[in-house]
């Protein structure tokens, strides 16, 4: 799903790999750990203490770091 058709899909970071298998949870606690450094704040998002990964700007964040 995309932003396009104004859905956004945000995921768990627990849940992730059950959608993606690439990164592995751990890689994806390292980039949120630095989230500031790499530019990943972009695609995360917390409720509570929930830390969930919005998938677009995920896929989004990908593109612009290999650009």
């Amino acid at each position: 799903m995309s932003k396009d058709n104004n859905t956004i899909r945000l995921i768990p970071v627990t849940d992730w790999n059950n959608h993606h298998s690439w990164p592995a949870q751990g890689g994806l606690r390292h980039l949120i750990f630095h989230e500031h450094e790499n530019g990943f704040h972009k695609c995360v998002r917390r409720i509570g203490r929930r830390v969930l990964i919005d998938e677009a700007s995920f896929f989004e964040w990908v593109e612009e770091i290999n650009s």
